[in-house]
């Protein structure tokens, strides 16, 4: 028998429908996963306790290596023992376009929430005050924006963003016609009204946009980070940001997260942070998840290959 464990949140979606071959063993919290580590062969392990999943998957394949594929809901795997997986021969699949449509939506919202002064209206009718005039005036319409990262998340904001007639550039690794790539971006910064950052963290990735490409940005122009907060230099954006060299900064993801009570990012000039909210701001995600495991499950028990399986060279 095929030994499983899997988060209880998922439950009533793969239960019913569990391969006979997989017994599946159900945890809660961080110390189950710990505890039902042992002899798993398959492991699902849950987001929100990713500060104990390194620790507890080390000591299981310290002890047996049962373990041959991991599962996870989210689209970054920063967060799991790659090098671990990688020498064991473990599978990775994650969940590349599960939250393509929440982050997207999210990623608009926040430049138009920017844009409109969306805040300072919220803070004027908490106050019981009516303004006498717009607190912005920015507009999507004819926008010049830069999507940094064309997976299934960079594509939907893309199609978001074109209805609302701006003008969307995509860079890619590999670019096609019309797209820039990873040696063109940089120098064409100064084109953008709008920069936006949907890339994996990786080696390659992380502080790859710095004081040099803030610097680099149309003077008073937006970013949008959706991607990891290690992305972004921390300490060049709060730069930016007070010079007003960057106009504006919508963050889903900073570093560190949780963002400390104290940290400079809170109080910084035009800066909207919605805590990693994107991706989980959905009523259907859970349901989703759990279909796309059963289907990669049933692949597992037959010997078919899985999808969204990750390439541990590339990081995604």
């Amino acid at each position: 028998m095929t030994r499983a464990l899997l988060h209880s949140r998922f439950r009533p979606f793969l239960e019913p429908s569990m391969p006979a071959a997989v017994t599946p063993v159900w945890y809660d919290n961080a110390e189950g996963f710990r505890e039902g580590m042992d002899g798993a062969e398959i492991i699902w392990p849950d987001f929100t306790i990713k500060n104990s999943v390194k620790a507890a998957v080390g000591e299981a394949m310290q002890r047996a290596n049962a373990l041959t594929w991991c599962s996870v809901m989210s689209s970054g795997v920063d967060w799991l023992p790659l090098e671990q997986f990688k020498a064991h021969g473990v599978r990775l699949t994650n969940g590349a376009g599960l939250h393509a449509h929440s982050v997207a939506e999210f990623a608009v919202l926040g430049m138009l929430s920017l844009g409109k002064g969306w805040g300072t209206l919220l803070r004027a009718q908490d106050r019981h005050e009516w303004l006498a005039q717009p607190p912005g005036r920015g507009e999507l319409l004819e926008a010049e924006v830069l999507v940094i990262g064309a997976g299934e998340i960079g594509q939907r904001i893309r199609t978001i963003l074109e209805a609302f007639d701006a003008r969307v550039t995509m860079a890619r690794r590999t670019p096609r016609a019309g797209d820039l790539g990873n040696g063109e971006w940089r120098s064409a910064l100064g084109r953008f009204d709008w920069v936006i950052l949907i890339v994996p963290s990786t080696s390659e990735t992380r502080g790859m946009f710095g004081a040099a490409e803030l610097g680099a940005m149309k003077p008073g122009a937006g970013l949008v980070n959706v991607a990891r907060g290690d992305v972004v230099d921390q300490d060049a954006l709060i730069a930016a940001l007070r010079s007003g060299q960057l106009g504006r900064a919508y963050l889903d993801v900073t570093d560190p997260e949780p963002l400390p009570a104290d940290h400079a990012l809170w109080s910084c000039p035009n800066v909207e942070i919605s805590m990693h909210a994107a991706g989980l701001a959905q009523d259907s995600l859970i349901r989703r998840a759990a279909q796309r495991f059963a289907g990669n499950l049933e692949r597992y028990v037959a010997g078919e290959p899985l999808v969204h399986e990750v390439d541990y060279a590339r990081g995604y």
